[in-house]
């Protein structure tokens, strides 16, 4: 489900260098931060989620 919560959740866990560079001076850096940030929203609501995420951890 897609909520205001869960966009901020995914918005603070964005690189950390695309969060830096939202306010960066330069227009070429600022774009490049909005689009790693955008992709990093898009991919925590709609990329199908990892073997290891999903794997149980053996028991040793």
């Amino acid at each position: 489900m897609i909520t205001a919560e869960r966009i901020a959740l995914l918005i603070k866990d964005a690189p950390a260098w695309a969060l830096a560079d939202l306010a960066a001076p330069r227009e070429g850096l600022r774009v490049a931060a909005q689009l790693e940030v955008a992709r990093h929203v898009y991919h925590g609501f709609f990329q199908p989620p990892t073997a290891e995420a999903t794997q149980m951890p053996l028991p040793w």
